[in-house]
């Protein structure tokens, strides 16, 4: 799978991507994973790992996870894809990327059973909720204190 985004490139990650996906998470967002953490989320939905590359050099990623549980749109057991993390460098940031990935994302977890999607996004990430509704993604719930920090977070989900 790829697909051209004026001079960029949305693709599937390989596993020698992972540490240029780190350099990146480590630049935009305050929280940080392990190599092994990313690994995992790789292996579990290979197809929900997606970068963005401008000549080759990788500008933004998410990573997905598929998962089974209460649904959060009622009291029934689903599959459901998890955004875990979403970013995109600064300087390529307004540019349709992050709508991009996250369409991509959601039409492979639709492809693999999911019937919904979810994330978790900082209380004051303005930016990314306004683009989590544009998507169709709803406010659920907030977990208070959910970083490390102390921020709370609110949980968006979107039926697919």
């Amino acid at each position: 799978m790829q697909k051209i985004i004026g001079p960029y490139l949305l693709l599937e990650a390989t596993e020698d991507d992972i540490w240029e996906v780190m350099k990146v998470n480590e630049v935009t967002l305050p929280e940080h994973y392990t190599p092994e953490f990313y690994m995992e989320i790789y292996e579990n939905f290979p197809d929900g790992f997606l970068v963005v590359k401008l000549n080759g050099k990788i500008v933004g990623y998410e990573m997905n996870r598929l998962e089974h549980g209460l649904s959060n749109f009622g009291f029934s057991f689903v599959k459901k894809g998890h955004v875990v993390s979403i970013a995109v460098l600064e300087d390529h940031r307004n540019k349709g990327l992050g709508t991009a990935l996250l369409n991509e994302s959601m039409r492979k977890m639709k492809e693999n059973g999911c019937s919904e999607a979810y994330l978790e996004v900082r209380i004051s990430n303005e930016p990314a909720i306004r683009l989590y509704k544009k998507l169709g993604f709803a406010v659920i719930r907030t977990i208070p204190y959910y970083y490390s920090d102390g921020e709370s977070a609110y949980v968006m989900a979107k039926k697919l």
